[in-house]
C-alpha cells in the first residue's frame, strides 16, 4: 500500500487535468460537427 500513495500522487493531478480538458474540448467538437453538418443547408 506505501508504494501506491506516491504512485496515484504523481499521476492524479495529470489525470485531473486531462479530463478536464478533454470535457471542455468535447462541447468545442460538437459544436463543429454540428457547423459541419448545418454547411450544406447554408451554401443553398
Amino acid at each position: 500500500m506505501e508504494t501506491w500513495i506516491p504512485f496515484i500522487t504523481e499521476l492524479g493531478f495529470p489525470i485531473a487535468v486531462t479530463f478536464y480538458l478533454l470535457h471542455r474540448i468535447e462541447g468545442k467538437l460538437n459544436q463543429l460537427i454540428e457547423s459541419i453538418h448545418g454547411l450544406p443547408e447554408k451554401m443553398k
